[in-house]
C-alpha cells in the first residue's frame, strides 16, 4: 500500500520525523512551520518535503519525471519542470549510475528453439514470459541469480538464487513463476541460448506445461532487451552501491529488491509510470468492464 503525505492540512508524520526528513532541530521545524509566507513559497516547501520523503523511501534512484508522477499520487499537484527545478535547487538527484555490461553470450552446439517474439505483440498478462540470468559478487564468492518476467507488465513472476550455475536455476524460478501465476497452455517461453535454458531437463518441463519455447536469434541484441534491461535496472540502482558480505545478505537484499520495491512501488515509465502491479490490476479491471 502506497504511503499518505498529508490529510487536509495536517501532516501524518510526526515532528520528529519531519524534523529528520528536513534535516532540522525540533524547534527549527515549529519555527518553520509557523512563519508566514507567501503562497508559492508555502508550496515549494511543501513540494520539496514530499521529496524528501519520495527520495528516501525509492531509494534515492527517482529522477525528476518520476519523481512528478510519485508527488501527484500522494496529493501533491505539481508540473514536471517545477520538479526538475526544485530538484537541481536542492540537491535532489538519483544515485549516479555505473555503466552496465551485459554479459550474456550465446552457445553454440546446443539444440535451440526458434525465435518466437519477432512482430508479436502482448496483450495481456501469462502470454509471454523472458527470462535472463545474471551474477553477484559477495565476499564469500558469487552468487547468480535467474529472473522471470512476464513481458506485459514488466512484473518479475519468478526468480531463484544459487551459488552455482547450473540448469536447477532456472528449472526453479520457472517452478517457482508456475505456482505464482498459474499460467494457461501456449504461452512463449523467451531465453537466450544458455546451456540452462537449452538442457533437456528445462525443455521437458516446458513441455510438460505446453508452453512454447523461444530463444534469442544469433546476433541480435534486442530479442531478450527486456530481461536484460531488468538487471540493468538492479544493478546501477541498487547492488553497485552495496557492498554484500555473505551470499545470504545478497539474497535478503534482493528479495527486498524484487518483491518490495520493483515490482510494488517503483514506477515504470514504459508502463506510463505505474508499477508493474498497478498496471495489472487496472488491466485485470478493463477486462471485467468489457465483459
Amino acid at each position: 500500500m502506497r504511503y499518505k503525505f498529508i490529510q487536509g492540512n495536517r501532516s501524518i508524520y510526526g515532528v520528529e520525523e519531519m524534523a529528520k526528513i528536513l534535516d532540522i532541530s525540533r524547534s527549527g521545524y515549529y519555527a518553520w512551520s509557523n512563519r508566514k509566507q507567501n503562497k508559492r513559497s508555502i508550496e515549494n516547501e511543501k513540494i520539496v518535503m514530499g521529496m524528501r520523503i519520495i527520495h528516501e523511501k525509492t531509494h534515492y534512484t527517482y529522477g525528476s519525471p518520476r519523481m512528478t508522477v510519485e508527488l501527484n499520487a500522494i496529493g501533491i499537484r505539481c508540473g514536471k519542470n517545477r520538479v526538475a527545478r526544485l530538484m537541481r535547487k536542492y540537491g535532489i538527484m538519483a544515485k549516479m549510475r555505473r555503466r552496465f555490461k551485459i554479459t550474456t553470450h550465446s552457445r553454440d552446439g546446443m539444440p535451440v528453439s526458434e525465435n518466437l517474439l519477432q512482430n508479436f505483440s502482448v496483450t495481456g498478462p501469462n502470454k509471454v514470459w523472458v527470462s535472463d540470468i545474471s551474477y553477484i559478487r559477495t565476499e564469500e564468492g558469487w552468487i547468480y541469480l535467474a529472473i522471470i518476467l512476464d513481458l506485459y507488465s514488466r512484473k518479475v513472476v519468478g526468480w531463484r538464487m544459487k551459488e552455482r550455475l547450473t540448469q536447477d536455476i532456472v528449472i526453479e524460478a520457472l517452478k517457482y513463476a508456475i505456482r505464482s501465476r498459474k499460467p494457461i497452455e501456449r504461452l512463449i517461453f523467451h531465453s537466450d541460448k544458455g546451456s540452462q535454458y537449452t538442457s533437456k531437463n528445462f525443455q521437458e518441463l516446458l513441455k510438460g506445461y505446453k508452453f512454447m519455447s523461444s530463444m534469442s536469434g544469433k546476433g541480435n541484441c534486442y530479442d531478450n532487451a527486456y530481461a536484460e534491461s531488468f538487471f540493468h535496472t538492479l544493478k546501477t540502482e541498487w547492488i553497485y552501491f552495496k557492498r554484500y558480505t555473505t551470499r545470504e545478505e545478497a539474497k535478503n537484499s534482493i528479495f527486498e529488491y524484487i518483491e518490495i520495491f520493483y515490482n510494488r512501488f517503483r514506477r515504470h515509465s514504459g508502463l506510463d509510470y505505474q508499477t508493474p502491479e498497478e498496471f495489472e490490476e487496472k488491466s485485470e479491471c478493463q477486462t471485467l468492464k468489457v465483459a
